[in-house]
């Protein structure tokens, strides 16, 4: 019998991970498991469902208040060795300070809307599951490297959406109707790889279909995209209601469409979701928040935090008339702030994404955001030029690995410069370190002359219920 989320909730399992919380320290960590090839201790006993939902939502067994109460105790902690550093408990960085408080402000976390099936955006992945079929679909528990992999069906994960579910399902079936095997490592052979399916608010779904060619001729591949196309428009698989198919022939793990076109074999050529009453196109390989509703609490947040004094009917701000919204990505942040300040700067290093960003102002009739291809180090002096002694907020919203430390200095050494918002996923990780550069007193030796800026404000959101993670919202002035 395969177990359902409510069967899982009750196991007493929920019991040793309340343990395991209260005495987190103690605890070995998941990266040492992973060092000494040895499992955590409550897993001996599980079913394949509860160790994939303890992979894919570590969370899932506590009420929805602990898993706040324990973000925002995590939130707290970071942010007070953040403190700490500042304060000289720590000179050399090289060791954790000592815990105290945050010196600054930290907010109670925002909670997200919508607690289960939030995810818009899923990959799942091919391989041999449970029962040693190679043509399963699902999620991977265990690592190449041990030669252990195998794959379990995610039917039972809170934060999947049942449409996400459904186009999985499909997909395998097609996988095992088809005459071609699925590629599991490159150098052995096979063809079909992952499906990545996209859904928005209003339930329209595109999904993604990655394919390596091996030695098939481009004809012998038209017929199995044929084939695919069928499956999902005429056969069992139209139950999906596909609003766009894409197929990507690839011999390479990760693409772009540049390097590998993602190529239409129904449908529309994006889908569209709505933030704060801002409509954005969303296209096959495009970042867009996976929890669209949290999107919504995390943008009014930033909104707020750029724009502080703003009233409803009172028109645009007199303080930050220009917001620089530095590694801009889509244009989703300087949008949704747009009614609030004269003008948006954005800065985008991709290309496809400062074009996506452009339309997405046109789409919304927004005619103060303008979007600049390039790097940000390079953008920034020449652009900040022209401001002479305009007082900037910028904001930067990077991906875990955080910002580039040329970014970095050149935000710290632009004066102009008097209100950062950092959004991070992660700030304990590459994220501190800019942190610490931001705030850390000048050091002509990493070329950090500027002002530094110190943390007024912290706001916790949580976009990932069900996970240990969540976005924190990080005020810095000067």
């Amino acid at each position: 019998m395969t177990a359902t989320p409510s069967m899982l909730r009750c196991t007493p399992g929920r019991k040793r991970v309340l343990e395991v919380i209260a005495d987190q320290r103690r605890t070995p960590s998941k990266k040492k498991w992973r060092k000494s090839q040895k499992k955590p201790p409550w897993t001996d006993s599980l079913s394949w469902e509860e160790r994939l939902a303890d992979v894919v939502t570590p969370l899932w067994r506590l009420s929805y208040e602990e898993q706040l109460e324990l973000k925002q105790k995590q939130q707290e902690n970071i942010l007070s060795q953040l403190s700490g550093y500042l304060s000289g408990d720590s000179l050399s960085h090289s060791s954790p300070p000592v815990r105290s408080k945050a010196s600054f402000p930290v907010l109670p976390i925002l909670p997200s809307p919508v607690r289960d099936g939030y995810r818009n955006k899923s990959t799942f992945s091919v391989n041999r599951g449970v029962d040693g079929n190679p043509k399963t679909v699902g999620f991977y528990l265990g690592t190449g490297r041990h030669g252990n992999i195998v794959c379990v069906n995610g039917d039972h994960l809170l934060n999947m959406p049942e449409k996400h579910k459904q186009v999985a399902r499909c997909y395998q079936d097609f996988l095992r109707l088809s005459s071609l095997e699925p590629c599991l490592l490159f150098h052995t052979g096979g063809h079909w790889r992952e499906v990545t399916v996209r859904t928005n608010a209003e339930g329209r779904t595109m999904a993604i279909v990655y394919f390596h060619p091996q030695t098939l001729t481009p004809e012998e591949v038209v017929v199995h995209k044929a084939e695919l196309l069928d499956y999902f428009t005429q056969g069992t698989g139209a139950v999906c209601q596909l609003d766009s198919l894409f197929f990507q022939e690839s011999t390479m793990t990760r693409c772009a469409h540049e390097e590998s076109p993602y190529q239409l074999l129904h449908g529309q050529t994006h889908i569209y979701e709505e933030v704060l009453g801002f409509m954005f196109r969303i296209s096959a390989d495009a970042f867009f928040q996976v929890n669209q509703a949290a999107a919504q609490v995390l943008y009014s947040t930033i909104r707020d935090v750029c724009v502080p004094n703003w009233k409803e009917g009172r028109g645009r701000t007199e303080v930050g008339d220009t917001l620089l919204d530095v590694c801009c990505g889509t244009g989703a942040i300087g949008i949704t702030v747009s009614p609030r300040v004269e003008r948006i700067i954005g800065i985008e290093l991709i290309e496809q994404a400062v074009e996506d960003a452009r339309h997405n102002a046109a789409l919304n009739n927004v005619l103060n955001c303008e979007f600049i291809p390039g790097k940000a180090e390079a953008v920034l002096p020449g652009l900040i030029s022209q401001f002479n002694s305009a007082r900037l907020t910028a904001v930067v919203n990077p991906a875990r690995a955080g910002l580039h430390h040329c970014v970095i200095r050149a935000l710290r050494n632009q004066p102009a410069i008097r209100r950062l918002v950092y959004v991070s996923c992660k700030p304990d990780g590459e994220a501190m370190r800019n942190f610490r550069e931001l705030c850390c007193a000048p050091d002509p030796k990493k070329k950090l002359i500027g002002e530094p800026f110190s943390p007024t404000l912290a706001v916790p959101v949580d976009m990932f219920p069900h996970t240990p993670h969540c976005e924190l919202v990080l005020l810095f002035e000067r």
